[in-house]
């Protein structure tokens, strides 16, 4: 079911290419999560082949022993993705703004999008343009923990628990005919919540959905 109007609202409804103006050179998220992103993307991609790393940084973390055909860009700050060594090319978007991307169609094996899905206000049309440019059989992985920007999120995601957000990257997925059934994996901290109640951290939780492309 399409999001309603409120639920795709943002705390802060300022221009996002003001938010992201400024390069952030950090990662959002902890070493553990980054191992085991780095690791799925062994497992599931292909070398030689082509990928769209959608709302990129200055990192990709995919794995440096692979060698792709190509890996393409996109995000909200140029600086950030002039940075990344594992891009060959990039261009910069405001996804909420301006929901077609300028790449043809069926032209990558694979689209990858870390930690920025709640940032979305209009899935739908993104989720259906990450078809429209996959190839048949292409992989598309979604991979998020609990961190956020609070004031850029969603309602939905802002409001939701994390099952619930697993949930609207699912629904995400069905909302485009032609989606495979949506695979979860979901390693939540590895730090029992009795020694986090003593101020022990616990690990980001890993969360990936996937899908792809049948026709």
């Amino acid at each position: 079911m399409p999001l309603q109007p409120v639920q795709r609202t943002k705390l802060d409804d300022s221009d996002d290419t003001l938010f992201y103006d400024y390069p952030r050179f950090v990662t959002h998220v902890d070493d553990s999560f980054i191992q085991q992103l780095t690791d799925l993307y062994q497992q599931r991609l292909k070398p030689q082949t082509r990928i769209l790393d959608m709302m990129s940084s200055w990192v990709s973390h995919l794995p440096e022993a692979m060698k792709f055909e190509h890996v393409e860009g996109h995000g909200l700050n140029a600086e950030e993705l002039a940075r990344n060594p594992q891009l060959d090319h990039y261009f910069v978007q405001n996804l909420n703004q301006t929901q077609v991307l300028p790449l043809p169609d069926q032209s990558f094996d694979a689209v990858l999008n870390t930690v920025s899905v709640q940032y979305l206000q209009y899935p739908e049309q993104i989720f259906a343009e990450i078809y429209r440019v996959l190839k048949p059989g292409g992989i598309c992985i979604i991979s998020f923990s609990n961190r956020m920007f609070y004031q850029k999120a969603i309602q939905a995601w802002r409001d939701g628990s994390e099952g619930d957000r697993v949930e609207l990257v699912k629904g995400y997925y069905a909302s485009v005919p032609g989606f495979s059934q949506p695979e979860v994996i979901a390693n939540q901290s590895s730090t029992p919540s009795f020694l986090q109640m003593f101020g022990i951290a616990g690990a980001d939780p890993f969360y990936a959905v996937i899908a792809s492309r049948q026709a």
